[in-house]
C-alpha cells in the first residue's frame, strides 16, 4: 500500500501544526516547512515521529521565492516517492490603513500568501499529474471573499487565493486532482494574539457561532477535504462560525 505524503507549509504553528498533526495521526508522511521558527518546527517533527511513528522532513525557507521552493521539492523527492496532499498554509496579516502602507510591505504580504501558493502548486503539479491524482488545499480568510478595513493587502492576497484556487481547479479537474480553499474567519491563532481581552469579546459577539475557531477545526476540515472524491473541486469553504 503506498505511503501517502503531504507538504504543509508555514507548519511550526497554529493551523500548520495542527494540521500536521492531524495527518501524522492518520499515518502520512510529513514535509514541514517554516520561515524562521526552526527550533520550535524541528520540535514538532520530532513530537510527531515519536508519536506516531512518521517520517517527517522539515525545511527551512521561504515559500515566496523560487530557489527556496526548488530545493524544498528536491529534498522532499529525495526522501519521499512525490506529494499526494499539498497545503499552502503560510501566511502573515498587516494591519494598518491604506495610505500608510508601503510597496515593500504590500510585496511581503502578497509573496508570502499569494506568491507562495503559485509556486508550491507549480512544484508540486508533476508529480500529481504523473499520477493523476492529488488534492491541493489553500488556507484562505473570509477577508477574501469581502474584504476587511485596514487589512486590505491580506484581503488582496487571499482573493488572490481563491481565484485561484477555483481557476486552477477547472484546469485540474480532467487529471483528478482537487483544489480547494479552506477561508477561515476568526481562529484562535498567533495570527490573532494582537486583540486584547475586550476586543476579543466584541468579535466574538459578532459569530453566530460565539467564539473563534480553533486550529484543530481547521486541520479536521483540511484531512477531510484531502480525502474527498476528486469531484468536490473549486470550493472555497467558509470556516467561520457563520460570522460572514
Amino acid at each position: 500500500m503506498k505511503n501517502h505524503t503531504a507538504l504543509i507549509t508555514g507548519a511550526s504553528r497554529g493551523i500548520g501544526a495542527a494540521v500536521a498533526e492531524k495527518f501524522a495521526s492518520e499515518g502520512w508522511s510529513l514535509a514541514l516547512t517554516c520561515i524562521r521558527s526552526g527550533e520550535r518546527l524541528e520540535a514538532l517533527a520530532h513530537r510527531l515521529h515519536n508519536t506516531y511513528g512518521v517520517t517527517c522532513l522539515t525545511f527551512m525557507g521561504d515559500m515566496g521565492e523560487e530557489t527556496a521552493v526548488r530545493d524544498c521539492f528536491q529534498k522532499m523527492e529525495e526522501r519521499f516517492d512525490g506529494v499526494d496532499v499539498l497545503v499552502n498554509n503560510a501566511g502573515i496579516s498587516r494591519v494598518g490603513l491604506f495610505t500608510e502602507l508601503s510597496l515593500k510591505e504590500w510585496e511581503h504580504v502578497m509573496r508570502t500568501n499569494s506568491t507562495s501558493v503559485f509556486l508550491c502548486t507549480r512544484q508540486a503539479l508533476p508529480y500529481m499529474l504523473k499520477q493523476k491524482s492529488g488534492s491541493i488545499i489553500n488556507i484562505s480568510s473570509v477577508w477574501g471573499c469581502v474584504g476587511a478595513s485596514c487589512e486590505t493587502a491580506y484581503s488582496a492576497s487571499k482573493g488572490a487565493v481563491n481565484a485561484l484556487t477555483m481557476a486552477l481547479a477547472k484546469e485540474l479537474a480532467p487529471s483528478g486532482i482537487a483544489v480547494n480553499a479552506i477561508a477561515c474567519g476568526a481562529m484562535d491563532t498567533d495570527m490573532n494574539a494582537c486583540f486584547s481581552r475586550e476586543e476579543r469579546a466584541a468579535i466574538a459577539e459578532e459569530i453566530p457561532a460565539g467564539r473563534f475557531g480553533t486550529p484543530k477545526e481547521a486541520a479536521d476540515l483540511t484531512f477531510s477535504l484531502a480525502c474527498q472524491t476528486s469531484y468536490l473541486t473549486g470550493q472555497i469553504i467558509r470556516l467561520d462560525g457563520g460570522w460572514i
